[in-house]
């Protein structure tokens, strides 16, 4: 029986696959000498509108209180406070989209992500028993998708979200047929 011929090389990297802003290389947790592939940035835009979502009633709040209070140092501590909360919010966001990567080596998927706690996710493509691509109503209107890795251990959690869904499916396609030969092969 032949084995399939999978292509392992990704689709070269445009410019905008790496963020201006991703999170520094660290090697005593990342392998040394490796070309990481970042998620798309169209996933920070609906991070990003996710958060805004959130701060329209805390905005909301915050007038009510300013309006119905005869504090005056209130009116001007809390929308700066909120604003400032805001701001961090904003770019505690950006990094952590910023902070996922991947890596398609030889014999496993290396995923990378965190700002403050940093994890490395490795797959072995022989312990993959399905790769799901999801996409939702706003990733569909978007272009993104997540491909979810499935394994033997029950608590497996690799995933990388916020890849164009071209690459999503490319990816899938790459996963499956590298799961399947390297699974015949044990």
């Amino acid at each position: 029986m032949e084995e399939p011929r999978v292509d392992l090389e990704p689709a070269p990297p445009s410019p905008e696959d790496r963020p201006a802003d991703t999170v520094d290389d660290d090697p005593l947790l990342w392998p040394p000498g490796l070309t990481w592939r970042h998620v798309s940035p169209k996933l920070l835009v609906l991070r990003r509108l996710a958060v805004l979502t959130w701060l329209i009633p805390m905005g909301i709040a915050t007038l009510l209180v300013v309006l119905f209070t005869e504090q005056r140092w209130l009116w001007y501590g809390i929308p700066i406070a909120g604003l400032l909360a805001a701001a961090w919010w904003l770019r505690l966001v950006s990094r952590a989209v910023r902070s996922w990567g991947y890596v398609e080596r030889e014999d496993d998927l290396l995923i990378r992500r965190g700002v403050l706690v940093r994890r490395l996710t490795i797959v072995p493509y022989g312990r993959m028993q399905f790769v799901d691509v999801r996409v939702g109503p706003i990733e569909r209107m978007v272009g993104i998708a997540t491909v979810q890795l499935h394994t033997a251990a029950a608590a497996t959690d690799a995933y990388i979200p916020g890849l164009p869904a071209e690459e999503a499916a490319r990816l899938r396609d790459v996963l499956t047929a590298l799961g399947e030969a390297r699974a015949a092969g044990l």
